[in-house]
């Protein structure tokens, strides 16, 4: 369930009508985070994450790589995720969907290697969480998902829609090698 901020009493409700997993990104690094998102704070969505957890409910946190972000960003981010009390128990890693007419539109294309390696530096820094490949698929060639797949992506997420843009087919073949 993603439903955005959540208390003390809000995740435990959760907890008590059985939700197994919440998810609550923190979409990129402390420090690029003011560029990126103003209406709450990156301690806002850390002290949800607490909420969760501390509620018994597992924990679903990633990011999104392409919102402008250098290098040194995306590497910031695995750290905040992986130095949590207990690392996420799963790890989506986004690619930005670029939606025209939005103030990202027009943001730099990501190389493929430097997708590939951040799942793999989320693999290595994470090992006993699922990271898994999310928005974003349909701008990657299949080669370049078989290589996350190589790099350590336990899983996709598929289904008709994510938040404001479709996922890939479920019926679409992809070449694993």
């Amino acid at each position: 369930m993603t439903l955005g901020m959540i208390d003390d009493s809000q995740a435990q409700r959760l907890a008590e009508a059985g939700l197994d997993y919440y998810n609550h990104n923190l979409d990129t690094s402390p420090e690029y985070y003011g560029n990126i998102i103003t209406t709450r704070t990156y301690q806002d969505r850390l002290d949800t994450l607490d909420n969760v957890r501390n509620a018994g409910i597992k924990v679903c946190s990633g990011g999104i790589l392409g919102l402008g972000e250098k290098i040194s960003d995306r590497a910031a981010l695995l750290v905040q995720l992986a130095n949590l009390p207990k690392p996420p128990e799963s790890v989506p890693i986004n690619m930005l969907m670029k939606m025209e007419g939005t103030p990202m539109a027009d943001n730099e294309d990501i190389d493929p290697f430097d997708f590939i390696r951040t799942i793999a530096v989320a693999r290595i820094m994470m090992p006993t969480s699922y990271v898994r490949l999310s928005a974003g698929r349909e701008y990657m060639n299949e080669q370049t998902q078989a290589l996350c797949f190589m790099a350590g992506a336990n899983s996709v997420f598929y289904g008709c829609k994510l938040l404001t843009a479709p996922n890939p087919n479920e019926n679409k073949r992809y070449l694993l090698v």
